[in-house]
């Protein structure tokens, strides 16, 4: 038990050190300081030549988010084609077939808006071509939008007073050239060397030692991983994800994903500290972050590693904790630790069964992407955390009888409305299609049978979780239900939309208003955000609008299912 506490410690361990020196080159690359890979410069031009793009362009925040709009516009265009007419498309050697329309609506919208909600089974669901220039070519340049977001709101809080912010297309192209498609390779090496498939051959015919003949799916595996990780995707080559044996062949390559899972979301909280020069800011920002994720991660690891009380009644020695949905490579330690990064960080990825864990391990999972604050996803982890704080600023200037101020910005009405409006949304998106749709079933129960593997408090929370990892471009779910319907396949496709492109609007549009203002200079009354007091008050307001909002829904699922155990 010592021994995979230690290797939970390991891993976020890992996380931190790589991700402190890799904030400093990401402020460098992103400020246009010199850096390792200006060598690559002459490329980046090259690329923006032949797409007739001024990259020394500077672009209002409107014409970031025009920018970023049409693009995603036009690979969604792009990934509809592909997944409706695959089958008859080349790259296809096990020869499966074209996705339904409602099927294909839902995978495109997932991976365009970086939350990979899997709706199909990976290894059978799409071909290689799918594969390629869907999936990776969309895991790779989801992860960019978000980030490039990010990167406007940071120029927008420098201490100055501007309308222009950057060039979106030269935060976008740095994203992939300077960070993701570098560590993707040399995560895909390391990958492939542990046994993870490269190839484009198609299945190949084994024979077990019990006698039986099986054909093993292959493909181009480790390359799709890496990205999957790295750029907080989620979605799985194989429909078992990293559980899988060759997508996660050991415990080497656990650690490396899940590091990798990890890297990016903390690494852009330091870039901030660095980009702005204010440390400081980053680190409460970190330990804000950090608190949240601890308090989930602490009681799922303690309920993983007690196991069941239902089977230690039976008498069954659970020594190695709940093992139900998990693999004996990893335990159940490193299974809940994975189960919380990755719900917290909006990747999705997993290397165990969430269906599987215990009814309050799934609430903590739920509550990581029901907060939506906590590290979160490439870039855009932040962005849902400067909502937080626009209104943390707010509240805590009026209770001191000051004028709210933010990095010498005054905070006023709009902004603040803005920011309510991001907040709230989340919530309604999840609670009104879980509502919805328990009203479905509890209305034509024969009708939706195929839904709900286990009616009941546990039914409820699969259908919250979906609902929230929608929300939360989150992708991973409880796999008892039955999620390849026209009503899911729609109704999350929306959800998907809408919980992506809101959330990156709104705050860059109030960084957009705040950079326009004049700087206003310290004095004894401001209030500085960049201490552990405000840090106190930002949590308090991202756990009592997570309480007040989720509290009720969360009772009658894994809360009831809990005290059912008893």
């Amino acid at each position: 038990m010592n021994q995979d506490l230690l290797g939970v410690l390991v891993m976020f361990g890992l996380a931190l050190g790589l991700a402190l020196p890799l904030g400093r080159f990401l402020a460098n690359v992103f400020r246009g300081d010199k850096n390792a890979l200006d060598f690559l410069a002459p490329v980046e031009r090259g690329i923006f030549r032949l797409s007739g793009i001024d990259a020394n362009r500077e672009m209002t925040w409107q014409q970031h988010l025009v920018a970023l709009l049409t693009i995603n516009l036009v690979w969604f265009v792009l990934a509809m084609a592909v997944l409706c007419t695959q089958g008859v498309l080349p790259l296809n050697p096990d020869h499966n077939p074209s996705m339904s329309p409602d099927l294909a609506f839902n995978t495109a919208i997932s991976f365009l808006v970086n939350c990979n909600l899997q709706h199909y089974s990976g290894e059978s669901g799409l071909s290689y071509l799918s594969q390629i220039v869907v999936i990776t070519f969309l895991q790779f340049v989801s992860a960019a939008t978000g980030i490039a977001a990010a990167v406007v709101i940071f120029n927008a809080l420098q201490a100055r007073t501007t309308d222009k912010l950057g060039n979106f297309y030269n935060y976008f192209l740095k994203s992939l050239t300077r960070l993701l498609l570098p560590l993707s390779l040399v995560i895909a090496l390391i990958l492939a060397f542990n046994g993870t498939p490269m190839t484009m051959a198609g299945k190949q015919e084994l024979v077990t030692l019990q006698g039986d003949s099986v054909a093993v799916s292959r493909g181009p595996v480790a390359a799709m991983v890496a990205i999957k990780e790295l750029g907080t995707n989620g979605g799985g080559f194989y429909g078992a994800n990293s559980a899988h044996p060759l997508e996660n062949p050991n415990f080497v390559t656990n650690v490396v994903e899940n590091v990798a899972l990890t890297l990016i979301p903390l690494a852009m909280i330091f870039a901030l500290g660095f980009y702005l020069k204010r440390k400081r800011l980053a680190w409460m920002i970190f330990g804000v972050m950090t608190v949240g994720f601890v308090a989930l991660l602490a009681p799922t690891i303690y309920y993983e590693m007690h196991g069941n009380p239902a089977i230690s009644q039976m008498g069954i020695n659970q020594s190695l904790g709940a093992l139900e949905g998990k693999e004996m490579r990893f335990g159940a330690a490193a299974s809940a630790y994975w189960s919380i990064t990755n719900t917290v960080i909006s990747c999705g990825s997993i290397n165990s069964m969430h269906d599987s864990f215990m009814p309050l391990s799934g609430l903590c999972q739920m509550l990581g992407m029901m907060t939506n604050a906590f590290y979160g996803g490439c870039g855009v982890g932040l962005l849902n955390f400067f909502a937080y704080l626009i209104i943390a600023v707010f509240i805590a200037g009026l209770m001191v009888g000051r004028t709210p101020e933010f990095l010498g910005k005054k905070i006023e009405a709009r902004e603040m409305k803005i920011a309510v409006i991001v907040t709230l949304l989340h919530p309604l998106l999840i609670l009104a299609g879980t509502a919805m749709t328990a009203h479905l079933y509890a209305g034509n129960p024969t009708e939706y049978a195929g839904w709900l593997a286990n009616p009941g408090y546990h039914g409820f929370s699969e259908m919250l979780y979906e609902f929230t990892s929608a929300s939360a471009n989150n992708g991973s779910g409880f796999e008892g239900l039955g999620d390849n319907t026209p009503w899911w396949n729609i109704s999350t496709g929306v959800v998907l939309l809408l919980s992506r492109f809101l959330p990156i609007i709104g705050p860059v549009a109030i960084a957009g208003l705040l950079a326009r203002k004049k700087v206003v200079p310290e004095s004894a009354g401001t209030l500085p955000a960049d201490t552990a007091t405000f840090g106190v008050m930002v949590l308090a307001v991202i756990v009592i609008i997570a309480a007040l909002a989720f509290f009720p829904a969360l009772a009658l699922g894994p809360i009831a299912e809990h005290f059912s155990l008893y």
